[in-house]
């Protein structure tokens, strides 16, 4: 998959932004930051569209743009000259995909049947947009009509909230979500950027649904490890679960054989994607342990370790069920 299309996967959230001062358009974007979306599509459904693009790349280059609600070659070649890394379209314009694609601009079109994403396949498309998502038929119409298009991922749009967000990321098809929830153009003409941020913030954690799964404990030896797995089944009522490599003493905790990962052993988080979550980590500077990466069998990163100890505990991600 393109380059760009991976940093937006990792993000897995798009602010969808209408706004009407291009004034507005830096403090928002460092809001979105801040928040830890580091990602806008701004649309051309207001004059300001392009000249707020334009002010966001020459001052906050890191902010991973995109042109929305482009309709015209003319606003494709206005969004690409003011700094725009990719368009997306409501619906699929042939002309427009095609133009895209003679100056080299991803382009991701509103496809909301089977025809339209033939359409997309036939012009070299990998990712479409969904649009409007949840009342085109939601999560479970997208799911019918990917499977017969098994390199194809999606970027749902329209209904999406921090409500229902996580249902759509933890699909595997499904690249990033788009909304406009977290950048309403009361809160920007309010100057509201904390609150942006806050919502940002909101969203990102819904995205990932970070839970405790299981907390592993070392210890010396299989009769140990029984016994203290035990010891919490008597006093709590946990159940007991044998492992290959250690007990269980109700869902989360786990006593191993002998001593694993961590000085004291390890906390497994859960998220809805370990992808996603592996690459909000790394953006707040946390690094992974790549030796300790497992995969399904489609390649989707599903377990890794963090690189490094919290409080002598080994900590790692792993899919939730």
């Amino acid at each position: 998959m393109d380059t760009l299309f991976e940093e937006i996967g990792k993000i897995g959230v798009v602010p969808v932004v209408k706004i009407d001062d291009p004034k507005k358009a830096v403090p928002l974007a460092a809001a979105l930051a801040a928040g830890g979306i580091p990602c806008a599509e701004i649309t051309f459904r207001t004059d300001a569209g392009e000249e707020s693009i334009r002010r966001i790349h020459q001052e906050m280059p890191d902010v991973l743009l995109g042109a929305g609600t482009v309709l015209t070659k003319s606003q494709v070649d206005k969004a690409v000259s003011a700094g725009a890394r990719f368009i997306v379209s409501p619906g699929f314009n042939p002309k427009i995909v095609a133009y895209c694609a003679e100056k080299g601009v991803p382009i991701v079109p509103g496809c909301a049947n089977p025809s339209d994403i033939e359409q997309a396949l036939e012009a070299g498309l990998n990712v479409v947009k969904f649009f409007p998502a949840e009342q085109a038929g939601g999560l479970d119409y997208i799911k019918a009509i990917s499977a017969p298009y098994s390199g194809l991922k999606f970027m749902p749009t329209g209904g999406i909230s921090a409500a229902n967000i996580a249902k759509y990321t933890a699909f595997d098809k499904i690249l990033a979500c788009g909304g406009s929830w977290m950048v309403s153009p009361e809160l920007i003409n309010n100057d509201a950027f904390d609150d942006i941020s806050a919502l940002c913030r909101q969203a990102l954690f819904s995205m990932l649904g970070f839970s405790l799964a299981h907390i592993g404990i070392n210890s010396g030896s299989e009769a140990e490890a029984l016994k203290n797995a035990q010891l919490f089944e008597t006093l709590f009522g946990f159940g007991l679960r044998a492992t290959s490599k250690s007990f269980f003493a109700g869902d989360s905790i786990e006593v191993m054989n002998k001593k694993g990962p961590g000085t004291q052993g390890h906390i497994g988080i859960g998220t809805w994607s370990v992808p996603k979550a592996a690459a909000y980590l790394e953006r707040r500077g946390i690094a992974l342990d790549p030796a300790s990466a497992q995969y399904d069998p489609n390649g989707n990163l599903q377990f890794i370790y963090l690189k490094d100890e919290i409080l002598q505990f080994a900590v790692h991600l792993s899919k939730r069920k």
